[in-house]
C-alpha cells in the first residue's frame, strides 16, 4: 500500500497540462468531472485487485501458521511420515517460491497506466492559483465574506461544496504569495476560525497565525499584528521569525506612538476580522467601484421615467422577407444609448451545436493590446473563446444570415462568429468594443474599419452573477438563454460612443456562454449612411 501512495503522489505531482488554463472554461471542466469518474473507478478495481492479493496471502499465512505450529511441537516426529518430509522439501522448493510471486505482484499497475493516459490534461499550478484568485473576486465583487464561501453559502446553489481549514490556509497562502495581504488578512482569519470551531486540520495553528500575522502589519495594524504574533510566541516559543517579528513590531509601534505624543499602547480590538475591517487597496480600474456595484444589481440608474420610454414591438427588418412571416420579438433595454434586446434569436437545437462546434477549439480568449494592435491574454477577461466561419456549418451560416437581417447592416465585411465560455469567476472587465484614435492600428489588418455594432448572443441562463453592465449609464443586462442585445458603438459619423464601455460580470454561479457578431463599418456606407452632426 505504501508502494501504491508513493506512485500516486508521483502521478499527481508530475502532472502536467497540455490544457493550459482549464480555470477559465467551465464548458472544458465538466470534462474533467467524468476524468475524475472514471480514476475512481480505476482506484476501486486497483483496491479490489489489491484486497484480493491480501486475502490470498493471508491464507497462505493462516495454512502454514498451523503447519508450522505442529512441525515445530516435534520436528523429528513429524518428518518421520515421508509424506511430510516430502511436503516440507515442496513447500520451500516450489510453494514459498509461489508465494513470493504473489507478493510480488503489483496491481497499481493498471491504475497508474490509467493515470498516466489522464494526467495530460490534469489542471496545473497555474489553474489552482487562477481558481483561488478567481474566489477572491468574487467575494470581492459580490461582497461576499470568507464564512459564506466556506460554508458553501452561495445564491442559486444546488451543490453543497465548503472548504476546509486547510483549504482556507491554502487560499490565504496563494494571496500572500502574490504580495495580496487584504486577501491573505481574510482566508487565514477564516482558517482560524474553524480552528477554533475544532474542526479537523493538518496545517499547524502556529503557521496559520505566521502569515496572518505578518499579513496585517503589511495592512497597518500594528496593534492586531503584535497580539497575533505574542498568540504565536505562546503556541511556539522557538519559531524563528515570531520572536523578531515582535520586537520589531513592538519597536515600530513605539515611534508611532512617541511621534503621535501618546504615552501607552492602544490594546487590540477585540472585534474579529471580517469583510469591511480593512480597505481593500485600490487598483488600476477607475470605476472599479460603479462597476462592482452594478454586478451587484446597486446603483442600476432604471428610473420609472426611463421605463416609461421602453417599449417592446415586431421587428421585420425593415420588411425583410426572412422576417415578414415570423418577425422578431424586440425590447427595448435602454433608451440612450439605444440597446435592444431580441426574443428567440437562436433555438435550443443551434445553441447545441454551436457550443459542439466550438467547445473542441476554446482556448483562452485574447484582448487586442491597444499600442501594438496584437492579440495577448490579460488578466482582466478570464473565459475562452473559439472562432467559427459560416462555411463550416449550416448552423453557423444561418446564424449569420439572421443577425444581417435583423439589424440591416452586412456581416461581408464583419468578424467571425466568436464563442466564448466563462469559467470560475469568468469575467471581462470594463472595456470598449471599438478602437480609440489612440489605437489606430487596432484593425488595420482587417481593412473593414472600426466596429460599429455589437450583437451578442447569450446561450445559457446564468444562476447568479454574469451581468453585462454599462458603468457610464448605470445599466445592468442580465443573460437570458436564446435572446440577444444589440448596440452601436459608433455613432453615424465614425466617431466612437465612448457610454458603450461596458462589461461582463463575474459568474458567481453556473457556466456563461455567449456568442457575438462584432460588425464593421466597410459595407455600411448606404446602410447606415453618416448623420448631420457628430453625435448623431
Amino acid at each position: 500500500m505504501r508502494k501504491y501512495l508513493s506512485l500516486l503522489s508521483l502521478a499527481l505531482v508530475c502532472c502536467c497540462s497540455v490544457q493550459a488554463e482549464v480555470f477559465t472554461s467551465i464548458g472544458q471542466m465538466t470534462d474533467l468531472i467524468y476524468t475524475e469518474k472514471e480514476l475512481v473507478q480505476s482506484l476501486k478495481e486497483y483496491i479490489k485487485a489489491e484486497e484480493s492479493k491480501l486475502d490470498a496471502v493471508k491464507s497462505w499465512a493462516n495454512k502454514l501458521d498451523v503447519l508450522t505450529r505442529a512441525s515445530t511441537s516435534d520436528p523429528e516426529g513429524y518428518l518421520a511420515h515421508p509424506v511430510n518430509a516430502y511436503k516440507l522439501m515442496k513447500r520451500l522448493n516450489t510453494e514459498w517460491a509461489e508465494l513470493e510471486s504473489l507478493v510480488l505482484q503489483d496491481p497499481s499497475d493498471g491504475f497508474i497506466s490509467n493515470m498516466t493516459v489522464h494526467r495530460q490534461y490534469f489542471p496545473d499550478q497555474e489553474d489552482e492559483k487562477g481558481a483561488a484568485k478567481a474566489l477572491m473576486r468574487l467575494q470581492d465583487t459580490y461582497k461576499l465574506d470568507s464564512e459564506s464561501f466556506s460554508r458553501g453559502k452561495l445564491p442559486g446553489m444546488h451543490h453543497n461544496a465548503i472548504l476546509t481549514v486547510d483549504d482556507c490556509y491554502d487560499m490565504g497562502k496563494t494571496a500572500y504569495n502574490e504580495a495580496d495581504y487584504y486577501h491573505a488578512v481574510l482566508w487565514m482569519q477564516q482558517a482560524l476560525r474553524q480552528m477554533d470551531a475544532e474542526e479537523e486540520h493538518v496545517v499547524s495553528r502556529a503557521d496559520v497565525l505566521d502569515y496572518l500575522s505578518y499579513s496585517v502589519y503589511q495592512m497597518g495594524d500594528l496593534s492586531r499584528a503584535i497580539e497575533l504574533t505574542r498568540r504565536l510566541v505562546a503556541i511556539d516559543s522557538s519559531h524563528q521569525r515570531a520572536g523578531g517579528n515582535l520586537r520589531y513590531f513592538e519597536k515600530l509601534l513605539s515611534k508611532q506612538l512617541k511621534e503621535l505624543n501618546q504615552e501607552g499602547q492602544e490594546p487590540a480590538t477585540e472585534e474579529p476580522i471580517q469583510l469591511g475591517t480593512y480597505k481593500r487597496p485600490s487598483d488600476y480600474l477607475p470605476e472599479r467601484e460603479i462597476y462592482e456595484a452594478l454586478c451587484r444589481g446597486e446603483g442600476v440608474k432604471m428610473t420609472t421615467e426611463r421605463r416609461s420610454r421602453l417599449y417592446c414591438r415586431y421587428h421585420d427588418g425593415n420588411r425583410n422577407p426572412r422576417l415578414l412571416l415570423q418577425p422578431m420579438k424586440e425590447e427595448d433595454e435602454w433608451d440612450s444609448p439605444h440597446i435592444v434586446r431580441y426574443l428567440n434569436a437562436l433555438s435550443d437545437q443551434e445553441m447545441e451545436k454551436i457550443k459542439q462546434l466550438a467547445k473542441p477549439r476554446l482556448a483562452r480568449a485574447t484582448v487586442r493590446d491597444p499600442k501594438t494592435g496584437v492579440l495577448t491574454t490579460a488578466n482582466y477577461r478570464v473565459s475562452k473563446s473559439a472562432w467559427l466561419e459560416g462555411e463550416e456549418d449550416p448552423v453557423i451560416e444561418r446564424v449569420n444570415q439572421r443577425i444581417e437581417d435583423i439589424t440591416g447592416l452586412t456581416t461581408q465585411t464583419a468578424e467571425l462568429l466568436q464563442i466564448a465560455n466563462y469559467g470560475v469567476g469568468g469575467q471581462y472587465e470594463p472595456h470598449f468594443d471599438f478602437s480609440r484614435k489612440e489605437e489606430p492600428d487596432a484593425f488595420k489588418t482587417l481593412g473593414t474599419g472600426n466596429r460599429v455594432a455589437t450583437f451578442l448572443n447569450y446561450m445559457s441562463d446564468v444562476e447568479a452573477g454574469g451581468a453585462t453592465v454599462f458603468p457610464d449609464f448605470g445599466a445592468a443586462i442580465y443573460p437570458k438563454k436564446g435572446t440577444a442585445v444589440f448596440w452601436y458603438n459608433l455613432f453615424r459619423s465614425g466617431e466612437g460612443d465612448y457610454r458603450t464601455r461596458h462589461a461582463a460580470c463575474p459568474v458567481l454561479v453556473g457556466s456563461k456562454w455567449v456568442s457575438n457578431k462584432w460588425i464593421h463599418e466597410r459595407g455600411q456606407e448606404f446602410r447606415r449612411p453618416c448623420g448631420l452632426t457628430e453625435v448623431d
